[in-house]
């Protein structure tokens, strides 16, 4: 690998480059690969260090190492030696523990990369543990002479590849936690027994017609619609969260550890609360004939969806019945069912406010989402692709809605210019324009383009066109991942993807921290109790918290479907699909597979017919002696030949030659 010095400082001047040939040693973290040679960044360099197979020291991925440094010369590849590990980045690992008779030692098999070699556990230390369990091993000790760490175990999730073993295992991988300490339950409990209100003090909307609109499997209910006609002309449409900041109180055991876990978590099939049960799903939900405590936003709205006037604050309301999304689909198909009329305005609302939105700039990519359904067991049944309907978009709408316009009234004054109160804003920065660039290259030869200029009306243009293409589901994770990541802050940059300059994230409380803090703030202003307010870094460090938080639980969710599809898919072995090419390594081609929208891999030395190599664009390979190209997007047929659950890898056989 080439070396060069870091040119983005002038500084590094001759002096510097003769002060870095009298180097010997550095300092850095290292990256170890699965062939077992790796890099370490230190700081200074442009390129990365390379340590040979043989020179890593028995170092670890992420250490914190020392180097000693060879090749010196300037413009030369720059290779070292590890020759003190100062730091390890972690000593306990999760994996399969692997037990074989003829062996002195059992191995435990970790997948996710982390660790680049197994760690053998002494035979003796194996008393009571079995062959294919999946468990937490602490490295003990790594003599010079062994190729691999000794570890010991020090808990045991249970059988690999079952459902609960797959859960809880990984929420230990990624530090989420999953029980609550016996203070907090106590604590959540005191609470539902005392259920004092403030009810004197709160909007009374309990003779309104309201309900609840949610999966049909919600065990939680924090928002609920309410409409009435007020004249010929005028509607009033309550939006209602559930007044969650009520019942926990800032600074409690139970507010310390909502705000820790920062958010609820949903596996397939499982799902880890933010708050204790007694409250997310009794307490705090928004069940149907009970009188519910709510924070509500309500909005007087003319027949083509101007709203005349806004009124946001606590209220006490009383749902008149729980609907289910396919409930509520069939009542707008159908034109009949219960509140019907109020239903189908609600839906007609939604739609005048939908089409505003996307005039404005919204993006709108409503992508196919992967239902898997679970047999008793807890193990994968069916697989469906489902998009989101009018039911789905009625609510999401108005939840829009809401979070648009309490952000707008805490940050603007009354002649709409901008105050300087605290609030924290779910952000949305502009995408990195390098990323758009690239999505640009890869569409042109599918025959799509974008026009840079006026980027959201051509994305928008974009994912109207690939509606039912098979390179449609590609795309639109193209387009994902060319995104800046939303995130929250005190300090408003407004929302890209939405076209809104102030958005916040206000209606899921039950199972998001950042709603909490923003229901707290709204009420500060709104009974002018200003001078409970925080800092603004404090805030902020709430707001950073968060953001950190809810991208481990995303893809905690995401590796915990992969393997659920993996499990999912293993019953098709030896089937033929079609798929699309959605990404190329100098190794690998990645398939998505049409009829799962799952990506699996064939080996480029494993497609027949030619020797193909990856081009110099990465969007692209081509035969070495036909000269076929093939790109991402390209329509093709596999075959399935391995399902690894435990590597959560898909191995498919090229047949389209």
């Amino acid at each position: 690998m080439p070396f060069y010095l870091e040119k983005k400082k002038k500084k590094y001047s001759i002096e510097k480059k003769i002060q870095y040939k009298n180097w010997s040693t550095a300092t850095g973290l290292i990256t170890i690969t699965s062939y077992g040679y790796a890099f370490v960044n230190v700081e200074g360099f442009q390129k990365e260090i390379f340590i040979p197979k043989k020179k890593t020291n028995r170092a670890i991925e992420g250490d914190l190492v020392r180097i000693k440094l060879k090749n010196k010369k300037l413009g030369k590849k720059i290779e070292g030696e590890v020759i003190k590990i100062i730091k390890r980045k972690r000593e306990n690992f999760i994996g399969i523990l692997k037990i074989q008779s003829n062996s002195k030692y059992g191995s435990v098999i970790v997948h996710n990369k982390t660790i680049h070699v197994n760690i053998d556990i002494p035979k003796k230390k194996l008393k009571g543990y079995y062959h294919n369990e999946k468990v937490l091993v602490r490295i003990i000790k790594w003599p010079k002479n062994f190729k691999n760490p000794l570890g010991e175990i020090i808990k045991v999730f249970g059988p690999s590849g079952e459902h609960k073993t797959e859960v809880y295992s990984l929420l230990e991988e990624y530090g989420l936690s999953y029980e609550f300490p016996k203070e907090v339950e106590k604590e959540a409990k005191k609470i539902v027994f005392k259920k004092n209100s403030d009810n004197n003090l709160r909007r009374d909307m309990r003779n309104i017609n309201t309900f609840t609109i949610d999966p049909f499997d919600a065990k939680d209910f924090d928002d609920a619609l309410s409409i009435r006609k007020l004249n010929a002309n005028t509607w009033e449409i309550g939006i209602h969260i559930s007044d969650v900041s009520y019942y926990v109180k800032e600074g409690s055991l139970l507010d310390k550890e909502a705000y820790t876990r920062a958010n609820s978590i949903y596996f397939i099939g499982k799902s880890i609360p933010m708050l204790p049960k007694i409250l997310s799903n009794d307490l705090c939900s928004l069940h149907p004939e009970k009188d519910k405590l709510s924070f509500s936003s309500i909005f007087n709205v003319d027949s083509k969806g101007k709203i005349l006037k806004s009124w946001f604050g606590k209220t006490i309301i009383r749902s008149n019945r729980r609907f289910t999304y396919e409930e509520v689909q069939k009542i707008i198909e159908n034109k009949r069912g219960d509140f019907h009329k109020d239903l189908y305005t609600l839906f007609s609302f939604s739609k005048i406010f939908t089409k505003k939105r996307l005039k404005n700039g919204s993006i709108y990519l409503d992508k196919v989402e992967i239902k898997i359904h679970l047999d008793e067991k807890k193990n994968p049944s069916k697989l469906d692709l489902e998009k989101n309907k009018e039911a789905h978009r009625l609510i999401e709408e108005f939840m829009l809605l809401a979070n648009r316009k309490v952000s707008e009234f805490v940050s603007l004054n009354l002649e709409g210019s901008p105050s300087k109160k605290t609030y924290i804003y779910r952000t949305h920065d502009k995408p990195d324009f390098q990323k758009i660039f690239v999505l640009k290259k890869i569409i042109e030869p599918l025959g799509y383009s974008l026009d840079l200029k006026n980027l959201k009306k051509s994305l928008n243009c974009l994912l109207t066109n690939i509606q039912g293409k098979s390179e449609q589901n590609m795309i639109e994770n193209l387009i994902l991942r060319s995104m800046s990541k939303a995130k929250y802050s005190t300090k408003n940059i407004g929302h890209y993807g939405l076209s809104f300059i102030y958005y916040s994230h206000f209606t899921s409380p039950i199972r998001r921290y950042s709603d909490i803090i923003a229901h707290r703030l709204l009420n500060y202003y709104l009974t002018n109790n200003e001078s409970k307010l925080k800092s603004l870094d404090f805030y902020e460090k709430q707001s950073v918290h968060c953001s950190y938080k809810e991208r481990l639980s995303i893809d905690a969710e995401r590796e915990f479907s992969k393997y659920i599809q993996v499990k999912y898919i293993k019953k098709f072995l030896g089937k033929e699909f079609d798929g699309i090419i959605t990404g190329f390594t100098d190794w690998s081609v990645f398939i998505d597979l049409l009829s799962f929208q799952t990506e699996g891999m064939v080996r480029l030395r494993d497609i027949g017919g030619d020797i193909y190599t990856l081009n110099s664009n990465n969007y692209s390979i081509i035969g070495k002696k036909k000269q076929k190209i093939y790109h991402l997007g390209d329509k093709v047929k596999v075959k399935l030949i391995d399902a690894n659950i435990e590597k959560k890898q898909i191995l498919l056989e090229w047949l389209d030659i």
